[in-house]
């Protein structure tokens, strides 16, 4: 079940795909995560799917990751009296605090954190941006405005607030109750909405502990300001580009995702690409030339997964979705352009040993032209660091956790094996030789890289190199 291109693909689960046989169509056509919107469906429908894959992961036999993705709080507008109310430009409106309906006069913001936070001159915008209002003046409970982009508005439309950092936790009681419920059943991922501050991934880690990866979700201005502590605490992040791309104007998103891409892989940490990738798919059986050419600057970019949402959840060709996602991938990876571009982005390595021996193991594999390297790793952190060189082939993930292993789903061109530990130099390429050519990577006369610990089973210990030929 080896797949022969490097960059992953999440595949979001909803009505489209919530099945046992439309899953395992997923996997074959190319998913390696599988993601769980927690801001839809319940506990019981997401227990019958996180059953389904492990159930599918045991047929095929091969590790799959599952992300949970919690909701996190939903700023909106109360109801209208109307149902809805056209602003104009120009025009003066006021929102209120409470939860009565109301009119353009006294639009309810049932949101206390946002009043106390907020300055004149900062904006609102309302329904994805679609209306925008600036600040005029502001009390205890009430936000005078002025319309800048008109509009209609309607009930409980999404709130965005580009330039306010609000004092919110991002995670609610529905998210602390969901989380807890998908850590029973064993995700392996748990993606975190609206990150505005490290604090905000350190709590959220407190609950998690070891249980599970944290993925920050970076859809937030603030989160940009602190990009650097927030990629260190975190295990992985989410460039989520649509609530990014309303809070930050449309022409900074690329340059943003490309800085976002770079700054994960320089810290050895997975980073998806995630949001509209493939978006005309929900209706047509093929995409834009446009969305093609995004999905492939994300892989040239140096993206570890790229991610469907309503494409593989809800639309009417979710199996062809991945399939198209899949052969972007390859194709991209295969082009001429691709190996330069990603060499050219490759970024400096950390002065530690475990560092330096996954930085040589790279160069090594692509001077010798070997077939693979061949990692044995407790944690996962050997073959991340690996992969943060992006080489030119595969790397073998040996490891006796199946946590481990799903998380590496995960990571850039990453096929993890759980197998057992090794006792001793000989034994580990021996066990590397065998499992290379049963995983079909490497034939006989060829040969790989294997990179390795010892002591064997220490985590933190990468100081080995080994040259075997098949």
């Amino acid at each position: 079940m080896r797949r022969h291109r490097h960059a992953k693909i999440v595949a979001t689960v909803g009505p489209a795909s919530n099945t046992p046989e439309k899953l395992r169509e997923l996997f074959l056509a190319g998913a390696d995560v599988f993601r769980l919107n927690f801001s839809h469906g319940t506990h019981e429908d997401h227990a019958k799917v996180h059953a389904a894959i492990r159930a599918l992961e045991k047929e095929v036999g091969r590790p799959i990751g599952i992300l949970q993705d919690l909701q996190g709080p939903k700023i909106r507008i109360g109801t209208l009296v109307n149902g809805k109310e056209e602003l104009v430009k120009g025009e003066r409106v006021r929102f209120v605090l409470g939860k009565e309906p109301g009119t353009k006069q006294n639009i309810p913001l049932p949101h206390p954190e946002i009043f106390a936070a907020i300055m004149p001159g900062q904006d609102l915008l309302i329904d994805d941006g679609r209306v925008r209002v600036t600040v005029r003046g502001v009390t205890d409970n009430a936000i005078d405005a002025e319309v800048m982009v008109d509009g209609v508005i309607s009930n409980r439309k999404g709130v965005n607030l580009p330039g306010t950092a609000l004092d919110l936790s991002p995670l609610t009681e529905k998210d602390r109750a969901d989380l807890a419920f998908g850590l029973s059943l064993g995700v392996d991922w748990v993606a975190l909405s609206f990150v505005q501050r490290p604090s905000d991934v350190m709590e959220a880690k407190g609950l998690i502990g070891d249980r599970a990866g944290l993925v920050a979700k970076i859809e937030k201005p603030q989160a940009l300001e602190k990009i650097d502590d927030i990629i260190r605490l975190s295990d992985a992040i989410m460039v989520a580009r649509g609530d990014l791309g309303v809070e930050i104007p449309p022409e900074q998103v690329p340059g943003r995702q490309k800085e976002l891409v770079r700054a994960a892989r320089l810290a050895a940490k997975p980073v998806i690409v995630a949001t509209q990738m493939l978006d005309s798919m929900v209706a047509a059986p093929t995409p834009t030339r446009a969305e093609a050419s995004d999905v492939a600057t994300a892989v040239y970019d140096g993206a570890d997964a790229v991610m469907l949402s309503a494409e593989s959840a809800s639309g009417q060709y979710p199996v062809e979705s991945v399939e198209m996602m899949s052969r972007i991938i390859t194709s991209t990876e295969r082009h001429s352009a691709y190996r330069p571009i990603v060499t050219a982005l490759e970024p400096e390595l950390d002065s530690t040993p475990s560092h330096a021996v996954a930085g040589a193991a790279a160069d090594l594999a692509d001077t010798i032209k070997a077939a693979a390297i061949f990692a044995f790793t407790a944690s996962g952190n050997t073959v991340a660091r690996i992969a943060r060189n992006r080489p030119d082939v595969a790397v073998l993930a040996a490891t006796p956790n199946a946590d481990v292993a799903r998380r590496l789903a995960l990571v850039w061109g990453a096929h993890a094996i759980q197998t057992g530990d090794v006792g001793n130099y000989e034994e580990m390429v021996t066990r590397a030789k065998e499992l290379a050519v049963t995983s079909d990577f490497a034939q006989s006369g060829q040969r790989i890289v294997i990179v390795a610990g010892i002591p064997f089973g220490q985590s933190g210990s990468t100081n080995n190199l080994r040259i075997a030929k098949i």
